[in-house]
């Protein structure tokens, strides 16, 4: 098998998130349930309808083009891709064709080790080009009946299409992941792949001369899991049908997950095959160039005003500021809520720091972290609520650390303090104070109670002396136990040898 090169390129399908279909105004709802409930004449193609384009699924699709530094189109055209098949009411696509509304950018892709593009570990991907088009409607299979559901004909559409640059199943994924992630930092899709809104299509050859093979095309997989499987599959099929001098054809194939295996659909239709012509009934998109040259006009620079930090760049200011690693730091990238809660609550640390310290604490950081990403995510999990709607605040949190990193209350109560946040939305210094969980440290407050352990506790007291330190941990926890677990642990260790060995 190594004799062979597998080239990889992708199309993503993308559904846009837009309050309205693409050329009429029936809502775009993916989560609808009732058949055919968001249908009109235009998207049902009954006659004599007319499309009208959806400028805000324009903008998201040059959104996502300045993203990934392609090149804007000056001027972008429709166009009808015809073919025949029952979820496509018009007989005919609304798509793009020469003139796509993005052409060339890139995205990079890390490494397993998950280092930063800076340290050689990153591939650019090159992206081909992006244009919009128009959802089908969605075929449901019965025994032996077929249903079509319309509600999702006509939903805004984004196909994105990569160079064949990818050489593994590995590869193909690691981009299908940044790429989802992007288009949820920038808004423009939820890329539910389970609902559909992110569909990855793979086009797989195997060659051994350097130039392409017959490339075969994966339909519609909706899993990460299964565009890495597929692939990796298609590549090993490919080379044993080479291998027996058998020949590979152009198609189609459809990806079984229980038999981890891809199967023949139909072949693969090629661009002169849709006989594209130019669609009669929209306007140009002129971008940036004159208003009255179109009744469509997009300005990039009030697009580009939209755009936010994006995931590569929050990667490298987390590790910079923050210094957790990479696989801790692509939590927080990975989950922008989680992120941004993080982040506010380490930036109340200056209302306690003198001298208004301009770096973040490393010590009370990695304490936030911790009781943000295990503690306070697992009562989110069990409670199915979300950052937004948190009822202990970013705030209180940073309140409740700083009394933990000053020593004032101990690990335990740390826990049990934010399960009461978590439930109350109450201040921790109200909790800490009506539930009497101040850390003792003052060693004249706490001498008389260790001098009663030692006197109570003859036995570990002389195991301790004779050098088992284990006896030391006991009497600790008696201590603990008498103060009710107020007693600072370190405090009463240092009382402790100090008493015992004098």
């Amino acid at each position: 098998m190594n004799q062979y090169l597998p080239t990889i390129g992708l199309e993503v399908h993308v559904e846009l998130k837009t309050r309205t279909k693409m050329f009429c105004s029936c809502l775009n709802d993916p989560k609808e349930t009732e058949p055919n409930k968001n249908v009109c004449p235009v998207c049902l193609a009954h006659p004599g309808s007319l499309p009208v384009i959806n400028l805000e699924a324009v903008k998201k699709v040059v959104k996502v083009g300045l993203a990934l530094e392609g090149k804007i189109a000056e001027k972008s055209f429709f166009d009808r891709k015809n073919y025949f098949y029952p979820d496509l009411p018009k007989g005919f696509q609304i798509s793009q064709y020469e003139h796509p509304l993005v052409e060339g950018g890139c995205l990079e892709i890390r490494d397993e080790t998950g280092l930063p593009a800076q340290a050689g570990k990153a591939k650019k991907i090159q992206i081909t080009r992006i244009h919009l088009e128009e959802d089908t409607g969605n075929l449901l299979h019965q025994g032996s009946k077929s249903l079509i559901d319309f509600n999702r004909a006509g939903v805004p559409l984004m196909e994105l299409v990569t160079e064949p640059v990818f050489h593994s199943g590995s590869e193909a994924r690691k981009f299908a992941e940044e790429l989802r992630l992007l288009l949820r930092y920038l808004e423009v899709s939820d890329a539910e792949m389970e609902l559909g809104q992110f569909r990855v299509e793979p086009n797989v050859s195997v060659s051994k001369t350097g130039k392409l093979g017959t490339k075969v095309e994966i339909k519609n997989l909706n899993s990460f899991r299964s565009v890495e499987d597929s692939i990796n599959f298609e590549i090993k099929r490919q080379v044993d049908v080479l291998a027996s001098g058998g020949k590979i054809h152009q198609q189609n194939r459809g990806w079984n997950q229980e038999k981890s295996e891809t199967f023949e659909q139909r072949s693969k239709e090629e661009a002169h095959d849709y006989r594209y012509f130019p669609e009669p009934d929209l306007p140009p998109l002129v971008i940036d160039g004159k208003a009255e040259d179109s009744d469509v006009f997009i300005s990039t620079e009030e697009i580009k005003k939209q755009l936010s930090e994006l995931p590569w760049q929050r990667r490298e200011r987390l590790e910079r500021l923050y210094h957790l690693g990479p696989d801790l730091n692509e939590i927080l990238v990975q989950d922008r809520s989680l992120g941004d809660y993080f982040e506010q609550a380490v930036s109340e640390f200056k209302k306690f720091d003198s001298g208004h310290k301009k770096e973040p604490d490393l010590e009370k950081t990695r304490v936030v972290y911790n009781l943000i990403t295990s503690d306070l995510r697992g009562l989110m999990l069990e409670a199915k609520t979300s950052f937004e709607s948190l009822k202990a605040k970013p705030a209180d949190l940073a309140s409740l650390v700083e009394f933990f990193h000053q020593k004032r209350i101990s690990s335990r109560a740390l826990k049990d303090v934010l399960l009461e946040m978590f439930e109350t939305g109450k201040d921790p210094g109200e909790i800490i104070s009506s539930k009497n969980l101040l850390q003792v440290s003052d060693s004249g407050e706490l001498e008389a109670v260790v001098e009663k352990v030692i006197q109570n506790n003859p036995a570990p007291v002389k195991d301790f002396k004779a050098g088992k330190d284990a006896s030391l941990q006991f009497l600790v926890g008696q201590i603990m136990k008498e103060t009710k677990g107020r007693a600072n642990p370190q405090v009463i260790q240092e009382m402790l040898k100090t008493k015992i060995n004098s």
